[in-house]
């Protein structure tokens, strides 16, 4: 009879436990939060852009949008789905945004780019000017790569 009691007392306890964790128990973290929320499209071909003052810089240039501009695009997004040109993303306004970053690089001079405050600036200057014409929505904008020469 001391078995059974002690097997009975023994299923319980697993029940109890059992219970405890699908039922009472918090789930467990799902993981840290995210830092950047949003998809960060890098554009594959650089940017080589004569400076203002005669010195010139190659720039890599990617945005941080609320949604995938490349899934939106619709596999190209060059009208009537035709494959990008070679070095292209296949942004919808891919070239809208290749002109505002080159006109805006440009009226720079190699100081103004090789400081950290300055790229601040033109990432700002950019990101309002993609806002103000396209319809990509940009959260921030990023040089990964930057050379001045």
């Amino acid at each position: 009879m001391d078995k059974k009691k002690l097997i009975v007392v023994a299923v319980a306890l697993v029940a109890a436990l059992g219970a405890y964790k699908f039922v009472l128990a918090k789930p467990a973290a799902a993981g840290p939060e995210p830092k950047i929320h949003g998809t960060v499209t890098v554009l594959p071909k650089e940017f080589l852009v004569n400076l203002a003052d005669g010195r010139y810089a190659k720039v890599s240039v990617g945005l941080l949008t609320e949604a995938d501009p490349l899934a939106e695009a619709g596999g190209g997004g060059h009208g009537g789905g035709s494959e990008p040109p070679e070095g292209y993303a296949g942004l919808h306004e891919e070239a809208v945004v290749r002109d505002l970053v080159n006109d805006v690089l440009s009226a720079q001079d190699a100081e103004t780019l090789a400081a950290a405050d300055g790229r601040e600036k033109l990432k700002k200057l950019i990101k309002k000017r993609l806002n103000a014409r396209t319809d990509l929505h940009v959260e921030d904008v990023f040089f990964p790569d930057v050379t001045v020469q």
